[in-house]
């Protein structure tokens, strides 16, 4: 129990539980999509950069069907100057409901769809290359939605339950965050094998509440948005917990909210909360830069509320702050994943606002 004790504590040691107090960041901001005028944007759930500068936004719109279970998700490339380019994977089986979309080291992009439990990798010509997990069957007389028991069910493997995310390491296996109700992480091979799986529901140091995000850096580390505990877990490839990162910056009480009723933090704090989603620093997305001329990376995290957009460092020290929630721009509405070509440029998908802002940091 006593080594259990210090374990927990020496992964805590990042997670300070004290008030961080860092600087705002100024910043640039524009509406970066230039969609033509018969495509209409809904959420835009995902963003992810190709290396010729491409953008690949992976939206809720496209929507069909009724007003409840409607179908949405499109897949869409803009050019470097936010030109639409094609529409990669029209009425895809898989496409669902949208959530995160990325693009590894060879230019494959990659969608994880929250609706159909399914990650599928697309070749940069925009063919399907391989799918991971199974979209439940229209013709089961049980096809609903799926519930989400306390306890979760037990996990199958190389199946899912609303999966989030995914990204590599420098070996080229997958890690897929699974998700909602599964409460774990997913490893895959570079040739579709599925490799086995950390995790499950719960609070403990290792242990997760929705994994929302996830990203990996040149160390081959694996950051994991556990956004339900508000904290992020870091791992190595086996997952084997390394420390554990908290985002302590205070938040004015009269921080407006992008949409519903204000939060009201506990007198005990954050973490005192009995729901942590809407708490301030709890991860809903997260982005590490590829490796500067000096091989310093920098982590990006985004919350509901207040609203902003956090710089740290690779070992949790936060750096710096900007934006809040809102409707103009340089305001937020529920970032959703972030895409970070470097430490000064940031691309932000918004869920309320039906867009995806560029911002150019001014530190």
């Amino acid at each position: 129990m006593l080594r259990a004790i210090a374990i927990t504590a020496a992964l805590l040691a990042s997670a300070s539980a004290a008030a961080q107090e860092v600087p705002e960041i100024p910043f640039d901001a524009v509406d970066f999509l230039k969609p033509p005028a018969d495509l209409h944007m809904g959420e835009v759930a995902g963003v992810a950069l190709g290396k010729a500068g491409q953008v690949y936004v992976f939206q809720r719109g496209n929507t069909e069907g009724p007003a409840y279970a409607a179908a949405a998700a499109q897949l869409l490339e803009f050019d470097a100057n936010g030109n639409f380019v094609r529409e990669i994977g029209h009425n895809l089986y898989a496409w669902s409901y949208a959530h995160a979309t990325r693009v590894d080291a060879q230019g494959n992009i990659w969608a994880a769809d929250k609706g159909s439990n399914m990650v599928v990798k697309f070749a940069p010509n925009g063919r399907v290359a391989m799918v991971f997990g199974r979209k439940p069957e229209a013709s089961d007389e049980n096809a609903r939605p799926l519930e989400h028991p306390k306890p979760p069910l037990p996990a199958v493997d190389g199946q899912f339950r609303e999966v989030t995310d995914m990204a590599w390491d420098s070996q080229g296996n997958t890690y897929i965050s699974d998700g909602y109700i599964n409460s774990r992480v997913a490893k895959v091979g570079p040739d579709g094998r599925w490799l086995g799986s950390w995790g499950s529901f719960g609070s403990e140091p290792g242990q997760f509440n929705t994994l929302h995000s996830i990203a990996v850096d040149a160390k081959d580390q694996v950051y994991v948005a556990d956004r339900g505990n508000r904290r992020i877990q870091v791992f190595d490839t086996n997952g084997k917990l390394l420390r554990i990162i908290q985002i302590n910056v205070p938040a004015p009480a009269d921080a407006p909210t992008a949409i519903g009723n204000r939060p009201t933090i506990p007198a005990g704090g954050p973490d005192a909360a009995t729901t942590k989603t809407m708490m301030p620093g709890a991860p809903w997305a997260i982005c590490i830069t590829p490796p500067a001329r000096d091989g310093k990376q920098t982590l990006f995290v985004a919350d509901a509320w207040p609203g902003r957009v956090y710089k740290l460092s690779m070992d949790g020290k936060v750096q710096g702050w900007l934006g809040g929630s809102g409707k103009q721009l340089k305001q937020f509405g529920w970032v959703h994943e972030i895409a970070c070509p470097t430490e000064n440029t940031l691309y932000v998908a918004e869920l309320l606002n039906w867009r995806l802002q560029k911002l150019t940091l001014k530190p």
